[in-house]
């Protein structure tokens, strides 16, 4: 009986246009090394893609709401909601310079504060101030 640590799971963080993409079954405005990344990590959303595909869909940008995309994604994919403390994602958030914009912030930060774990995300202004970001 050895003593071994399993290994910790490899998890990817989703921004939220990569969510609608996936429930809309548009894989293919998502590149292939963010396709690979998906299909090889835990998939997590920040707490605030829920706010936002709620925010889209009350817009009419998309035709369902969060909490039917969270339940299709979770039983298709497997996606969860991140349930680390909200201050933890703050501490984080504040020591973000490169945007202003409360949205990426969160999602951002989110994922810092979850030892830099990768975030999918299309966002160009993303990818150039979080290292971690895969397109």
């Amino acid at each position: 009986m050895g003593t071994e640590m399993a290994e910790p799971a490899l998890i990817s963080y989703l921004d939220t246009h990569v969510v609608v993409f996936l429930h809309a079954g548009d894989v293919g405005r998502i590149s292939v090394k963010a396709q690979n990344q998906i299909e090889n990590t835990d998939l997590l959303i920040s707490p605030m893609v829920l706010l936002e595909l709620e925010m889209l869909y009350d817009k009419g940008t998309i035709k369902y709401p969060s909490s039917q995309i969270l339940a299709d994604l979770t039983q298709q994919i497997g996606l969860s909601v991140c349930q680390l403390p909200f201050a933890q994602v703050v501490r984080s958030a504040t020591t973000i310079k490169w945007t202003r914009e409360p949205g990426d912030l969160l999602v951002v930060a989110n994922a810092m504060a979850n030892n830099n774990a990768p975030l999918v995300t299309k966002d160009e202004r993303i990818r150039s101030g979080y290292s971690n970001a895969i397109w």
